[in-house]
């Protein structure tokens, strides 16, 4: 610690000290020059204790032996010691903040040659504990005798100087800091327009770091153009202080410009006398682009808008005409519905009149009765296409294939004189479609096309596969980009005005003189290609042709291969009891006359309502025949569902010559349900009830085959809950009759003999029923949706869990993942064969059993190389069944 010099009155006392102890001795009396220089010593040591204590500076003496000092009264301020407290080093020491301990003259008494050199250091006053900054500044001296050393020092409080310095480096940082991440680009500049300093900002602005910008000057990045102009202001600044904005461009080490407003002021001392330069820069870039794209924007203005109101104005005329066209839909579709009611009464009556006989006169006139009821038949079903309310059957449809099917039937249609050419792309892509109504289309085209050119000239046809970008299909919010099939039908004709083209598409709206067309060709054509999900553009000129482009989407599915024509059926009718539910008397009474003539049981009711009362009386009625749109609360839809819960067996036939929103959803049928569309004839009717009836016999037969063939399990109490997901057992009134087989000779060919041929590789179908096995889980592979639908329902009532595929690669896709216990597959599939598919199955899952089925017998099987069982179609139930549990 460094011991502060005596205060003068310490000095005094101490200057005291000796007389007292010498009090026995005499000395002898001051001269008066002695006692004139003791005067003159006191008059200064006491102007030295007034200048310290108003100086507040404290002196003081160390005595390092003892470890006492001899301090003045200022000094005891200064520490906050009382005036008779004795002060040594370690009282000293004790007050020293820990921190600052090694500043300390006891530790610097062995090091150093002077330990009371200048130190600052913190200290707890011993009065109230405040925290002050004392400095401290001594020197060693020699003492009174050789060898010996004073060492003697001053205290002063340097708190308000420190709190001024540790404010100043606060203020410092923060500016550094505010300079440093400031979001717009900082520098500080010499008066030259050197970079002196630049923050991260500025950096990032001109891509170029720190260390590169340091001793650059303004000019240096500075565009040549902006660079006498910038001079300018800144030799004003430097000699004016007048501040300045200025945009310029600055050059990036990649040579290319980047826009920065830059703002910059002058620093000055206390003096005024200019420092440096300071200068705020803002990315503007983006600013500046906007600008000069509005500049060139604002040279097209006119011609913009002139675009902008004619693409507005097109939409409002595409918006009103599918507006008009939806409206005329709506009129033409309740038109069409009662006028198909109106066909069916006379169609019927008219069919039963022929049926009654009657001579040839009336026989003729009969037939041009119902001739004439067909047209309006086919003027009706024209009129649903337009207004998208005629039920769709769409199929997965090759349009090459069908176009080239068509082609006899369109050189017939367009005669000798009009020339066909085709055009067909390669790897045409399959289409979701209605078969019929796009033959229907195609074949309205080329009609139109042939009267177009006076009956001759050149139709042309072009299938190609086309991808439409969002560019084509903006103004068709219908339309989504994607894949499509196009068809093009253009001609030499005579072509059509802007006016004739914009009323093309409407309903009955024909060029041709009157009585040579109906008008509904292309508005039946537009219908269905909008009811496909489709669009249809008509380009035309005068005297220069038409052509006309379809587009229909894409089907990532594989098209089935032509069926085989179907032999004529004969008509026929049956004995079972029909309900018949129609709201139009007329209509009923027909449909009810010409079912009894079949030799039906028919029952009869005006509403659904009315129908489903008679069904909860507990009438037993094989089949629910009844039309879509029925007055009354109850709806066709939910009369059946009705209807099958009190005769889970009943077959259910929708009728209606306007089925749209009934049974009928986005343009086509509900999945599962069968309509006869109105208006029908009697041929129709019976083949359509016979079928179904057909359907339900069989579906009963098969119930019964599998009732027979499955064991006989104790039957569990009623109150007994049953697992989730478990059927309830149907009740049974009295024991069923085994269902007679459908084969000839009532059983099928015992397969040992057949199986001999291919030993090792085809298990015969064994004829006894096998013992109850667990449920299998089965997929079907069958290309005949019927076929497949058959064998689905006829697994899943055997108790087992049943997946269905159309073909091999659809069957071998759904197979990523899933284990089965049986493939049920067809061997001639479309693409890979059911055999491959097998095969490729069991390289995977050895385990798998086969079961094939075939209309070519056991010579398709020869080579297999692995075991199966073979069906030969057709095959009846029972068989089926004991495939089922031999694979099993």
């Amino acid at each position: 610690m460094t011991p502060p010099p005596a205060a003068p009155g310490q000095a005094e006392a101490r200057a005291a000290a000796p007389a007292v102890a010498a009090s026995a001795i005499v000395l002898p009396a001051p001269t008066p020059a002695a006692d004139a220089e003791l005067r003159r010593r006191a008059a200064a040591e006491e102007r030295l204790r007034m200048a310290q204590q108003a100086g507040g500076v404290g002196s003081f003496e160390w005595f390092p032996d003892s470890g006492k000092l001899l301090v003045s009264a200022t000094y005891r301020r200064l520490w906050g010691l009382a005036d008779e407290q004795e002060v040594t080093a370690e009282l000293l020491l004790g007050l020293v903040d820990e921190r600052d301990r090694e500043q300390v003259g006891q530790y610097k008494l062995e090091r150093v040659d002077n330990p009371l050199e200048y130190a600052e250091y913190r200290v707890r006053r011993a009065d109230d504990g405040a925290l002050r900054w004392l400095a401290r500044q001594g020197e060693v001296l020699p003492g009174a005798t050789p060898g010996s050393r004073r060492y003697v020092g001053v205290c002063f409080d340097v708190t308000e100087r420190k709190q001024m310095e540790q404010a100043l480096r606060a203020s410092e940082d923060r500016l550094a800091a505010i300079f440093g991440q400031a979001a717009v680009g900082m520098a500080e500049l010499d008066l030259d327009g050197n970079y002196r300093r630049v923050n991260e900002a500025l950096c990032r602005m001109l891509a170029r770091g720190a260390e590169q910008l340091l001793g650059l000057n303004m000019d240096d990045l500075i565009h040549p153009d902006e660079r006498a102009g910038n001079r300018v202001l800144l030799v004003r600044l430097v000699e004016r202080g007048e501040p300045f904005t200025l945009e310029k461009r600055y050059r990036r080490p990649d040579q290319s410009w980047v826009w920065l407003s830059s703002s910059i002021s002058r620093l000055d001392d206390e003096q005024g006398r200019p420092l440096a330069l300071i200068a705020v820069k803002t990315d503007i870039s983006e600013r500046r682009r906007i600008e000069q794209a509005w500049r060139e924007l604002s040279g097209t203005l006119e011609l913009r808008v002139a675009r902008e109101v004619a693409e507005r104005n097109k939409a409002e005329e595409l918006l009103r005409q599918a507006q008009k066209m939806e409206a005329v839909g709506q009129l033409t579709g309740g038109v069409a519905h009662d006028f198909n009611n109106v066909l069916q009464i006379i169609y019927g009556n008219l069919q039963l009149l022929q049926q009654d006989g009657a001579d040839p006169r009336s026989a003729q006139r009969l037939e041009t009765a119902i001739g004439a009821v067909e047209r309006g038949a086919k003027l009706s079903s024209q009129l649903l296409a337009f207004a998208r309310r005629q039920p769709l059957r769409p199929q997965v449809v090759d349009l090459g294939r069908l176009a080239v099917d068509m082609e006899g039937l369109l050189r017939r249609a367009l005669g000798e004189a009009v020339a066909l050419e085709w055009r067909l792309d390669p790897g045409l892509w399959n289409t979701l479609v209605d078969p019929g109504q796009m033959e229907s289309v195609i074949l309205n085209l080329a009609i139109n096309a042939r009267d177009a050119m006076g009956g001759s000239g050149r139709l042309r046809v072009r299938l190609a596969n086309v991808e439409l970008d969002a560019s084509f299909v903006g103004q068709l919010p219908e339309l989504p980009p994607g894949q499509y099939v196009r068809l093009t039908v253009s001609d030499t004709g005579c072509g059509m005005s802007a006016e004739l083209m914009r009323r093309a598409f409407e309903p009955f709206f024909t060029t041709k003189p009157l009585g040579e067309g109906s008008g509904l060709g292309l508005s039946m054509a537009y219908g269905f290609v909008k009811q496909s999900h489709g669009h249809i553009k008509l380009d035309s000129r005068p005297g220069r042709g038409s052509r006309v482009r379809i587009y229909l989407p894409r089907s990532e599915q594989a098209a089935p291969r032509p069926a085989a024509p179907a032999a004529a059926e004969q008509v026929a009718g049956g004995s079972e009891t029909v309900l018949v539910v129609e709201d139009d008397a007329g209509v009923r009474a027909t449909v009810v006359d010409m079912l009894v003539a079949l030799g039906y049981r028919v029952l009869q009711a005006g509403s659904g309502d009315q129908a489903w009362l008679l069904l909860q009386a507990g009438a037993r009625v094989e089949l629910l025949f009844t039309d879509v749109v029925m007055p009354g609360a109850l709806r066709s839809p939910e009369l059946a569902r009705l209807a099958r819960s009190v005769l889970p067996d009943i077959a259910v036939l929708f009728t209606s010559g306007y089925p749209q929103g009934g049974i009928v959803h986005g343009g086509r049928l509900d999945a599962g349900l069968e309509l006869l569309s109105k208006p029908y004839r009697r041929e129709d009717l019976a083949r359509k009830v016979g079928q179904m009836l057909a359907g339900r016999r069989a579906e009963l037969a098969l119930r019964a085959g599998a009732m027979a063939a499955a064991p006989v399990l104790p039957a569990e109490p009623a109150e007994q809950p049953k697992p989730a997901g478990q059927a309830e057992p149907a009740e049974q009134a009295e024991p069923a009759e085994p269902a007679k087989p459908s084969g000839p000779a009532g059983a099928s060919a015992p397969a040992d003999a057949t199986a001999a041929s291919v030993v090792g590789v085809v298990r015969a179908v064994a004829s006894a029923p096998a013992p109850a096995r667990r449920p299998l889980r089965v997929l079907v592979v069958e290309d005949n949706a019927d076929s497949r639908q058959m064998v689905c329902e006829v697994v899943e009532q055997l108790g087992h869990t049943v997946s269905a595929a159309a073909d091999a690669e659809a069957a071998w896709a759904w197979l990523a993942g899933r284990e089965i216990d049986v493939l049920f597959t067809d061997v001639s599939l479309p693409g890979m064969s059911g055999i491959g598919l097998a095969r490729q199955l069991l390289r995977r899952s050895p385990a798998t059993r086969v079961v094939f089925a075939s209309g070519y017998g056991l010579e398709s099987l020869e080579g297999l190389g692995f075991p199966a069982v073979f069906l030969r179609k057709p095959y009846e139930f029972g068989e089926l069944q004991r495939a089922l549990e031999g694979a099993g």
